[in-house]
């Protein structure tokens, strides 16, 4: 029975692998053969190490392949049960998870964080000096974020406190009223809500998250079976970066996976399991319009758009992006060696996940996204997601 079942697990696989037909958004197709050799080509042309992918059509997937190598120093072939570091596809499996907690009023969206508290934020002791909110102890504004806006990223807090000149956490802006990425903003709703329930993070998403949707080989932090097979970061020479070994959970972007795994959560995304009604309009509903230029770097404080024309807002762990073809949810995961997409559109039934283990990638990501699934919409400028062969206009 045992042997019968995976032999009817690989045939699915190859079925999937080699779909005779990808639906796009602009009405057109392509067969799973045809993709994979265009993939294969642009990894090719911009020595992109390793890659997965996955397409979802009728909102379930109906193509998962492994390209390349998970380690180009040792020959390890890329495979479709390659741990990755998801790096912030982390944020959006966060944002799914505290709406579990917010269903059973453990947590509510917009109760000042400090309201949970047993004592003031600044007054408790944390043994990393990357950690602790000693440095807004004088700014009171602290008194107003609320999960809502760790989850929108309107904390007014910066990316990283180690990013700042001084090393020190600062608010920016005041909370509510701008996007600004951050992962300080993140942590913070994990602390709160470790604070509330006495468990970890970890436990809380293997409760809320893991577990339901039998993500098997999924987690916060690292486990020993991710030793068998996991991808490592390459940098441009494709040369592995060293490899971090998460022991403690973090909320922003610490989550292994794999494409297999994360497939299920983004099944669950498109076809509304786990959460109401209620919960999944809360989770993409557009909370604030967002105005840069570019999500990060200097034009990340140069606004070109106004909240009338600008297509970009986002929601609680997730981007937002106004389409033709109806509101798509979209969430990146980057970091040195590591390069992640992932985009739905529910109206559509259609999904695209990228992982990959190279510094290459992201500039194969705009005619990636558009021979996949016909996406056009992704903001590839905003992103930073700079074709390998753009020309600047300006």
């Amino acid at each position: 029975m045992k042997r019968l079942l995976l032999v009817i697990l690989f045939i699915q696989l190859v079925v999937m692998t080699n779909a005779q037909t990808i639906h796009r958004l602009n009405n057109t197709t392509i067969d799973g053969a045809a993709l994979s050799r265009r993939i294969e080509k642009l990894m090719d042309t911009t020595h992109v190490t390793g890659m997965v992918v996955s397409v979802f059509n009728y909102n379930r997937p109906v193509y998962m392949k492994a390209f390349g190598y998970a380690n180009m120093a040792t020959q390890q072939h890329m495979d479709t049960s390659t741990i990755f570091w998801s790096c912030s596809l982390s944020k959006a499996v966060f944002g799914y998870c505290v709406m579990r907690l917010v269903e059973k009023n453990i947590i509510q969206l917009d109760t000042p964080l400090v309201n949970y508290l047993p004592k003031p934020l600044p007054d408790y002791v944390f043994t990393k000096k990357t950690r602790g909110y000693q440095d807004i102890r004088n700014d009171l504004r602290y008194q107003r974020i609320t999960a809502r806006m760790c989850l929108n990223h309107t904390t007014g807090f910066p990316n990283y406190r180690g990013f700042e000149p001084d090393g020190k956490l600062v608010i920016k802006y005041d909370p509510g009223t701008k996007f600004s990425y951050s992962g300080e903003g993140m942590y913070l709703l994990q602390f709160v809500l470790e604070q509330i329930t006495g468990k970890s993070y970890e436990t809380l998403a293997q409760e809320e998250v893991f577990k339901p949707l039998n993500m098997q080989h999924t987690s916060y932090v690292w486990q020993e079976q991710f030793n068998a097979n996991h991808a490592v970061g390459h940098d441009t020479a494709q040369h592995p970066y060293e490899f971090d070994e998460r022991t403690s959970p973090h909320a922003a972007g610490s989550m292994y996976t794999n494409i297999s795994d994360y497939n299920k959560f983004f099944a669950a995304l498109l076809q509304h399991k786990g959460l109401s009604v209620k919960s999944f309009n809360s989770l993409f509903h557009s909370d604030i319009a967002i105005l840069s230029k570019q999500q990060f770097g200097p034009n990340s404080l140069v606004d070109d758009k106004t909240p009338a024309n600008t297509p970009l807002s986002y929601g609680l762990g997730f981007g937002l992006l106004k389409t033709p073809v109806g509101t798509a949810f979209f969430k990146e995961g980057h970091s040195e060696g590591w390069d992640h997409y992932a985009i739905g559109f529910p109206a559509a039934g259609s999904a695209i996940i990228i992982m990959t283990n190279s510094d290459n990638t992201s500039g194969i990501f705009k005619e990636l996204l558009e021979n996949a699934i016909g996406d056009v919409y992704t903001q590839w400028f905003w992103e930073n997601y700079l074709p390998y062969n753009y020309v600047s206009q300006q």
